[in-house]
């Protein structure tokens, strides 16, 4: 994972949530759960790039 590209796709979410939040109207908790969502995406995606998870379609539940 080249640093550019990491901080550049972490500067665009980071602008892109921030003018969701800042210019659509919705309700406090429907914000707050988007926040979390696009977190936990980029930190998910974040451990996957630097190699810390593995492929997230190779995990099954169940037998």
């Amino acid at each position: 994972m080249n640093l550019v590209n990491l901080v550049v796709t972490l500067v665009v979410v980071g602008v892109g949530l921030w003018a969701i939040n800042t210019y659509l109207p919705m309700d406090r908790k429907i914000k707050q759960i988007l926040n979390v969502v696009v977190v936990i995406l980029v930190v998910l995606w974040l451990l996957r790039g630097f190699g810390l998870l593995g492929d997230i379609g190779a995990i099954s539940v169940g037998g």
